[in-house]
């Protein structure tokens, strides 16, 4: 069956260039945990997961169980780490789909090993990776409140800490001094660890600490407590390089930065086609409420494109898409299921031709980015909500 004309393409061979891209930036010897939670942010974990695996990567990261499961059902072969933890009635499944649990609270890690051990599990055959809260105030165990953990962890649990892990909550700043402090703590949370566990792993850092300087004070802690290092790319991934405040002064910018401008490659593109045009007269209303009157005659195009395909609603009258290489402005309100742009300055505009809402036309280009930036939000939030009735389809 033909689809309504809203698509999102989404270049596998991109993903593939950008995981490998990124592995050339991050310190030598690390592995890379290729985060595609959220739907791949909102680029399709059936295909950027396999895409993953066939550029290189050996772990996959996802939010919860129930994604774990998907993912493993497209690509068996990677670990899959489940980053949001597990809950209650969820050990059997994270155990039955060999997914790899983090955990942080102490009940987490008791039905992990009361599950594992009606399985007959043997000692250490579970791979935990325990997250430490090094200052972020979210998700991780306190340094200070680690004795109840590391409980489960002796030499006849089921249990093993396979990784430690962080999350980095301002890796974006600059001047990195949150950064310093946060893996001070963490540092402080591995001596403690020492004489109850042998961690194989530290896993630290988002795309913004592997493309800045904090990627190299995380490898010199791995190294320093005899840890493998694994740094855990999502944005960058997809082609977007972080933005950092305040921005690095000319000159200042860290060398993987700067490379990562030059051969990161965006993987999704959003469009969608010119349903129909009308020409209106001066004092024509547009859209609900009326909020965009004509002053002018003017030559109109719907699109089939709206608010619950994730377009969103505050763009109306403020924002522009691509027809024919140019920037052509939404007029009045966005419905839920379309929307209207001016096009009356764009000669040759006609039922079927193609609308960027995202991504290069001619030489133009509307990035995520300038969606984020008109909404007042971040990338990741654009990316999301875009709609699950959107196709996406393989370029």
């Amino acid at each position: 069956m033909q689809r309504r004309p809203c698509w999102v393409e989404i270049s596998t061979r991109d993903f593939e260039h950008n995981f490998q891209a990124l592995k050339t930036l991050a310190p030598p010897g690390c592995e890379l945990l290729a985060i595609v939670k959220a739907d791949a942010y909102g680029h399709s974990v059936g295909l950027c997961a396999p895409a993953a695996v066939r550029a290189g990567a050996h772990w996959l990261g996802v939010t919860s169980v129930e994604e774990g499961i998907a993912a493993q059902r497209v690509c068996p072969e990677p670990r899959i780490v489940v980053m949001g933890g597990i809950f209650p009635g969820q050990e059997g499944e994270v155990l039955r789909n060999n997914l790899t649990p983090v955990a942080w609270e102490p009940y987490q890690l008791g039905g992990l090993e009361a599950v594992a051990r009606e399985a007959d599990a043997v000692p250490g055959s579970i791979g935990v990776h325990l997250e430490v809260d090094s200052g972020m105030s979210r998700q991780g165990a306190l340094p200070e409140k680690l004795a109840p953990v590391l409980e489960h962890f002796g030499p006849r649990s089921p249990l093993r800490i396979e990784a430690v892990m962080t999350h980095l909550y301002a890796s974006d700043e600059s001047d990195g001094r949150s950064t310093v402090r946060q893996l001070a703590r963490l540092e402080e949370a591995l001596g403690q660890m020492a004489n109850v566990a042998a961690p194989e792993w530290l896993s630290v850092g988002a795309s913004a600490a592997v493309l800045a300087q904090d990627a190299r004070l995380i490898a010199a802690l791995a190294k320093r407590m005899g840890l493998k290092l694994m740094l855990r790319p999502g944005l960058a991934l997809y082609g977007v390089v972080p933005r950092y405040e305040p921005p690095f002064a000319p000159g200042e910018e860290p060398e993987a930065l700067s490379r990562a401008g030059k051969l990161l490659r965006p993987v999704l593109a959003w469009k969608t086609q010119v349903v129909s045009l009308r020409d209106i007269a001066p004092g024509t209303e547009i859209g609900y409420n009326g909020t965009f009157v004509a002053t002018e005659p003017m030559r109109i195009a719907l699109l089939a494109v709206g608010y619950a395909d994730g377009l969103d609603r505050r763009l109306g009258n403020r924002f522009s898409v691509l027809v024919r290489g140019q920037r052509a402005p939404l007029a009045g309100r966005i419905s839920m299921d379309q929307s209207v742009i001016d096009v009356t300055e764009i000669p040759g505009v006609a039922p079927g031709d193609e609308v960027v809402i995202i991504g290069s036309q001619g030489r133009e280009n509307i990035s995520v980015f300038d969606h984020a930036d008109a909404l007042g939000t971040i990338p990741w939030d654009v990316f999301t909500r875009i709609g699950a009735r959107v196709e996406r389809v393989e370029i």
